[in-house]
């Protein structure tokens, strides 16, 4: 069902649709509690993200407390109730990364982007994140963008490589 959802164009969808795959979702693992966590990323595949209105959604359907799906999303840092840009940049501000200038990297990008951490662009393209460790410390410092990592990134860098994403050459 993963696959079917990251290739169905799921943005295109109507929220009717939407809905209608979410609840196919929720059949599919039975509406069983101990399938919460699966549900809730599939949801996000589906919708983006998970407003409450889509927390309520699911809570409705698998007979669950609203408190109990909302505890969890709010709980696991993967899910997000806010709507994210087609790019997920991460700043590393691990030790390593942080010494090596990760906080200037991050300035730079909220400058350019013109967003603060956790916001995401007008035009829906960049989400600008912190991670404490991407685990790449000999390549300190390095960011992430929707997972490809850039290594011994400084802040002259930053314009160069968001500009690969804006032109769509990645």
């Amino acid at each position: 069902m993963s696959q079917v959802i990251q290739k169905c164009g799921c943005r295109e969808l109507s929220e009717v649709e939407k809905y209608a795959l979410l609840e196919d979702v929720i059949e599919e693992y039975e509406g069983k509690e101990s399938n919460l966590i699966q549900i809730l990323h599939m949801s996000q595949a589906i919708f983006g993200f998970l407003p409450h209105e889509v927390q309520n959604f699911i809570a409705e359907k698998m007979d669950l407390p609203i408190s109990k799906v909302s505890g969890v999303v709010t709980f696991y840092s993967f899910f997000s109730t806010k709507p994210k840009g087609e790019y997920t940049v991460r700043v590393c501000l691990g030790t390593a990364c942080y010494v090596r200038g990760g906080k200037k990297i991050l300035e730079k990008l909220k400058e350019h982007l013109g967003i603060d951490v956790g916001e995401t662009t007008k035009d829906s393209k960049f989400t600008l994140e912190v991670m404490r460790c991407l685990g790449a410390c000999g390549l300190a410092p390095v960011i992430s963008i929707n997972g490809k990592v850039y290594k011994r990134v400084n802040a002259n860098k930053v314009h160069h490589i968001l500009d690969k994403y804006n032109k769509g050459g990645v």
